[in-house]
């Protein structure tokens, strides 16, 4: 016979101590069973507190049960096959089951349930003899006072019930087992939640493809492709939620649950045919979890396990005195059972079992997976998907390997595929030409593009089969990998940069690095760095908080003539998939973020077993890094850069901080741990929930690029989305800085103001007898200069032509030059007649011919050097108008006459 111990961690212990030893006493006693059944359903009975009796299916699920169990010791004497515990909090029993072997040939035990007070001695154990234990146990409200209600219903519970037994011939451990306590509550759904992300990733995969394979002109392709959905960037996000699984630190229970949900995307499926053909290439060395900071079996033989134990306080009393002192319990503990009826559940039954309805039971951990409910390093993060960590990098390298082939497969088959449609003239024979003559370029990019983004993941899983030091077939292939990758992928990024600049150097110039003054955000005061060398006239002045001498290095290209990077199809037809999706002036940033990805593996996986130097080196090259990121920008499409850029180097930075406390050092309670996972969780989860945003967003764009040749666009109210979008790539693709805005206009001062004038047309203007002199070539005034005067010869050489040579004002009309004598006379006997002036003329001239004559020369002479007694226009029109009053006045007296 076996005893056991119930413990729940953190601080939540289940006091089943005397009730338990009342079960053992009377395990072999039988009592009548009271059950009633509805074909293979049954039922139990129990009493409530008012007296009503209820019946409850006995499949149903408890409150609290224990998964998957594991040997603490490693190499215990007595092999259960079956251990497993719940606690019904409905009719308050627990339900217990036991099972085993054991090599021994005859040894009396004792165990320890809970206290040392409550040991007991148990019957000889006999090899012979298969060990098995089942019943229920009555339990009241003051033995589970110390379970929160909050315990019942939280996801991921921490709990462990522990199986400790001893030999009383040596007063030593001989058996130790421990479970994990559940309540059902998690956060690993990877079934709904790792196919959600399955869907959206294949969507994403097709968006990116199609930007890629439609058109045949490289540089518009290329635009549209940059703002296409990246896979890249979703496995980034995606390897960065997992991969966090990897620091060595003890995590609270809710993150590995979380973490599961990811798993595949990390390479990390189990199946079993896969997991037992690995375990025949590395044998029986599974290595050691403790190299990799997680406690693995056999970890717990320094006895910490649950609190540990004291060995004195067992065997302190003998075993008559403590059955004695226990008996009054026992008596107490009857009447419990005759007062609420339980004693009709407690009959001997056969070991319940998934057939009977009863499933909420666990399996041993199989050999290399940690101790249940331990979930310390990467180790305890694949314990979720029964991976052990000495399988790792194998099962994360042989699903790549055929990730790789499905896609290199794929577009061999879409190629093929095309090609029989356009035999049977599905469509037209010019679909897709370009992909469909360059499909083995397309088919090399397309591995290549893989390699790129399983890059971090397989550098990682290398560096941690080193560390993790298991066997040595496995280590064989991990160096192989490793060196594929890292000689292939930084072979190729030094290659495409040096095909870029191989044509130019750089030269380094001095300058003087400037700190200004300025306000981060607006608000917070800031000081900001810059060079002097990029400041320029239209630069905002700030207040200068300092300079020191610098250096500046720039790139000098020899070929004035050559085309940008984004527009260079030779080089997009060789480097496009590492290159295409960056800025014009960005293009170089692949091989930043290979070394960046580089650096991070590193840490994770070489520094393995070590939490502090992981958690604060990646901090430091986090921080690092997304200053950088931020600065730089390197995406063309705004989607991406706010997601990888902002998004994700927030997550990271901030995921590192939090996990500092997780360390065991720290000391930190569960139930704070289990906080700040929850918190990390929402960061993490809102990540991810942007990312599917992102893709959908993505989708719809990549749509409506493949649609750009198209005159016809569905629907029609996402037409003008459509050109404002193709507005923005054409905007994008230059890569030019905005504009500088114009300075803000000084208020207008108060008063009004002449806005426009609208000239109306003169009196004089509606005569038909003036000229207009826009149309005239000549000086309506002295249109010949009859003088031959040196005067007038300068002017008239100095005006242009068309010019009026008078000194009339600006703005004025000239008139007509010549007129006839008749105006002259009409003129000449109105102004004789009312002109003082003619009348003098007339008195000291002469008589009227004489006076006509003067006015004949007078109307000959410049009208610039003689301009008094110049006749206007209205005059001669009003001379006109009574000339004609009088003709009109002779004409009517002759007709009287």
């Amino acid at each position: 016979m076996t005893s056991s111990s119930s413990r729940f961690n953190p601080a939540f212990s289940l006091r089943l101590s005397t009730l338990f030893v009342s079960f053992l006493s009377f395990i072999h006693s039988s009592f009548a069973a009271d059950t009633a059944t509805s074909g293979k359903t049954k039922y139990v009975a129990t009493t409530t507190n008012d007296g009503e009796v209820l019946w409850l299916k006995d499949s149903r699920k408890p409150a609290l049960y224990t998964q998957d169990f594991g040997d603490c010791l490693g190499s215990s004497l007595i092999n259960v096959t079956r251990f497993d515990a719940a606690y019904y909090q409905d009719n308050m029993t627990v339900l217990f089951h036991l099972e085993g072997n054991t090599n021994v040939k005859n040894e009396s035990l004792m165990s320890m349930p809970d206290t040392p007070r409550d040991s007991v001695p148990l019957c000889p154990m006999n090899r012979s003899i298969p060990i098995e234990a089942n019943g229920i146990i009555p339990v009241s409200q003051s033995d589970v006072a110390g379970i929160p209600p909050i315990a019942l219903g939280i996801p991921d519970f921490e709990g462990q019930a522990i199986l400790r037994v001893f030999a009383n011939s040596t007063e030593s451990e001989i058996g130790c087992y421990s479970a994990l306590v559940t309540n059902g509550a998690t956060f690993s759904h990877p079934d709904a939640v790792g196919s959600i992300l399955g869907i959206f990733t294949v969507v994403a995969i097709l968006s990116s493809a199609a930007t890629a394979f439609y058109g045949d002109h490289i540089p518009t392709t290329r635009t549209h492709y940059a703002h296409s959905p990246s896979v890249f960037v979703v496995f980034s996000v995606f390897h960065h939620i997992f991969y966090t699984g990897a620091l060595s630190v003890n995590w609270p229970s809710v993150l590995p649950a979380f973490w599961s949900n990811f798993a595949w995307t990390g390479g990390m499926i189990y199946t079993e045919s896969m997991q037992n053909s690995i375990n025949q290439l590395i044998g029986s060395n599974k290595g050691n979890t403790s190299m990799v900071g997680a406690a693995g079996s056999g970890s717990s033989a320094d006895s910490n396990l649950g609190g540990g134990y004291e060995i004195s306080q067992i065997y302190k009393r003998s075993p008559s005195n403590l059955f004695q002192r226990n008996s009054n319990s026992l008596i107490d503990h009857l009447s419990l059972l005759k007062t609420s009826e339980v004693e009709h559940q407690m009959s001997r039954r056969a070991l319940a079992n998934s057939t009977d309805g009863f499933s909420w039971y666990g399996s041993p951990t199989k050999p290399g997976l940690p101790l249940p409910g331990n979930f310390s390093g990467f180790a305890g993060t694949l314990a979720e998907e029964n991976i052990p960590a000495s399988n790792a990098f194998m099962t994360g390298f042989l699903w790549y390997l055929i990730l790789l082939t499905i896609v290199v497969g794929s577009v061999i088959s879409f190629k093929w595929m095309l090609e029989g449609l356009s035999k049977y003239k599905v469509i037209r024979q010019d679909r897709l030409v370009y992909f469909r003559k360059h499909w083995i370029g397309f088919t090399q990019i397309a591995a290549l593009r893989t390699m790129l983004i399983g890059f971090f993941m397989m550098i990682y899983l290398c560096l941690f089969q080193f560390a993790y030091k298991g066997s040595g077939g496995a280590a064989a292939i991990a160096a192989l990998v490793f060196t594929v990758f890292y000689v292939g992928m930084f072979g190729a990024a030094g290659y495409a940069c040096y095909y870029r600049l191989r044509f130019g150097h750089y030269e380094s110039n001095p300058d003087r690095l400037r700190f200004e003054k300025t306000r981060a955000f607006g608000v917070i005061p800031w000081v900001g760095v810059g060079l002097e060398s990029r400041r320029n006239e239209k630069s905002r002045p700030l207040l200068s908080a300092g300079a020191l001498p610098w250096w500046s290095v720039r790139y000098v290209d020899q070929d004035t003539q050559r085309v940008e990077v984004t527009q260079d199809e030779d080089y997009l037809k060789r480097f496009g998939w590492l290159s295409a999706r960056f800025r014009r002036t960005r293009w170089w940033f692949f091989a930043f973020w290979l070394v960046y990805d580089f650096i991070r593996a590193c840490f994770y996986g070489g520094a393995a077993g070590h939490p502090m130097t992981q958690v604060f080196g990646l901090l430091v090259v986090e921080i690092i890094a997304f200053l950088a990121v931020v600065i730089l920008k390197p995406f063309e499409g705004a989607r991406l850069n706010a997601l990888m850029v902002y998004l994700l180097g927030f997550s990271k930075v901030a995921t590192l901080a939090l996990s500092a406390a997780f360390d065991l050092q720290f000391s930190l309670a569960r139930i704070t741990t289990t906080v700040i996972g929850i918190v990390i969780i929402v960061i993490q989860g809102i990540l991810a929930s942007l990312t599917l945003v992102a893709i959908i967003i993505g989708a719809i764009s990549s749509y409506m690029s493949v649609s750009r040749n198209h005159e016809k666009f569905k629907p029609l109210s996402w037409k003008e989305y459509r050109q404002r979008y193709f507005e923005h790539l054409e905007k994008a693709a230059k890569d030019m800085p905005p504009p500088t805005p114009l300075p803000p206009e000084p208020p207008k001062p108060r008063g009004f103001t002449v806005n426009t004038v609208r000239r109306y047309p003169k009196i004089d203007e509606d005569d038909p007898d003036c000229i207009d002199p826009m149309t005239s070539g000549t000086s309506v005034v002295h249109p010949s200069n009859t003088y031959g005067s040196r005067y007038g010869s300068r002017r008239n050489s100095s005006m242009s032509p068309g010019q009026s040579t008078g000194n009339l004002p600006f703005g004025a009309r000239p008139h007509r030059s010549s007129w006839s004598t008749r105006d002259f006379s009409s003129w000449h006997d109105e102004q004789q007649n009312s002109n003082p002036t003619s009348q003098l003329l007339d008195r000291f001239g002469g008589p009227n011919e004489s006076s006509s004559s003067s006015f004949k020369d007078l109307a000959n002479l410049d009208r610039t050097h003689s301009p008094i007694g110049t006749p206007s226009s209205l005059e001669i029109r009003k001379s006109r108008g009574k000339e004609k009053e009088r003709e009109a006045a002779k004409e009517e007296r002759n007709g009287e006459e």
